[in-house]
């Protein structure tokens, strides 16, 4: 009798304990989720600029990465009613909707045979399949994000962004842009017989990436855009002429050496530094049979 009131004790004691300690959990787990008051589906661009106009309201892209957030989001603006999740193409350029997945940038055939299939490389490793079906080209851009795979590849094309209020501007300028509370209304990309490679170092296969890089060359001008470092893509571009493993090698130095690197837990400044001068060459080296 006293051996059971004994385990019905130690029961009810590690009964209070779990409890308390799940009671902990939820409540910490509760501070990384993000709270969304209101939702709204706008019926035009000019509605949800309006509504973006106060601070607390926030556009919604895929929720791929705004889900992960804290905060308390007053109105969720949803602009995928207003048909902007689209690829158009002509004869001088192509038009990327802001709501257009990543899923539909792989898959794109137009996309990928202009460019040497180096928008499709720049996001098949991002997660699956799955996560790409949802996250979106604006959401991508906008957030201006250091991991970014979409913002590297996009700097070394001739690409602008279509803002609501803003008008086109150039991507590379978009990026040292402040944010403000405009809308990113879809990505353009001229035509221009660029030729591009697009290389990554990873841990993993669907890991953030180490470093990103991404050169383009038409007419020995030559753009390279490196992401990853960890901060956000930066562009680089100079007008040489390159015709051999040496030019190659030092071209490939020389522009590593132009940009900056940081420390995080996926690699030191040091690294990242050294694997960008790696990338770069290659890249380059696998451009100047076709520039």
């Amino acid at each position: 009798k006293s051996r059971s009131s004994f385990e019905l004790l130690r029961f009810c004691v590690e009964l209070w304990y779990y409890t308390k300690e799940y009671a902990i959990f939820y409540t910490e787990r509760r501070i990384f989720l993000i709270t969304i008051n209101n939702y709204v589906r706008a019926e035009s661009l000019e509605q949800a600029y309006d509504l973006n106009q106060k601070k607390s309201n926030r556009v919604l892209g895929g929720m791929m990465w705004m889900r992960l957030g804290k905060g308390r989001v007053h109105t969720a603006i949803d602009l995928s009613g207003l048909g902007l999740d689209t690829i158009e193409e002509n004869e001088e350029e192509f038009k990327i909707g802001c709501m257009c997945t990543l899923r539909s940038l792989e898959l794109h055939e137009g996309l990928n045979t202009y460019f040497q299939d180096a928008l499709k490389e720049s996001v098949h490793h991002i997660v699956g399949v799955q996560f790409r079906n949802g996250a979106t080209v604006g959401g991508s851009v906008f957030g201006r994000f250091g991991f970014s795979d979409v913002l590297t590849v996009l700097l070394s094309l001739n690409s602008y962004v279509e803002l609501y209020k803003g008008g086109i501007v150039p991507l590379h300028e978009f990026v040292h842009m402040e944010r403000d509370n405009d809308l990113l209304v879809r990505v353009i990309v001229k035509k221009d017989n660029r030729q591009v490679r697009y290389l990554t170092e990873r841990a993993t296969a669907t890991d953030f990436p180490v470093i990103a890089c991404a050169v383009s060359c038409v007419e020995n001008e030559w753009k390279v855009s490196v992401g990853a470092r960890p901060m956000k893509a930066m562009l680089v571009t100079e007008k040489t002429e390159l015709t051999c493993a040496e030019d190659a090698e030092a071209f490939a130095k020389r522009v590593a050496d132009a940009f900056t690197y940081g420390t995080n837990m996926r690699g030191s400044k040091e690294y990242r530094k050294h694997l960008a001068e790696i990338l770069i060459r290659r890249a380059v080296k696998s451009l100047m049979e076709e520039c």
